[in-house]
């Protein structure tokens, strides 16, 4: 169990795969988006 070991998270790092252990990494992340007119004005 360690770095050649593809089931655990340091082996995942050292051979360069992904799975459940250790998932990917998502580009976007989903914002709301702002409405205009919601915020009171003076």
């Amino acid at each position: 169990m360690g770095r050649g070991d593809k089931k655990t998270r340091r082996g995942k790092i050292s051979i360069g795969t992904f799975g459940k252990l250790r998932p990917k990494r998502k580009k976007f992340t989903v914002r709301p988006k702002k409405v205009k007119g919601n915020a009171p004005q003076n």
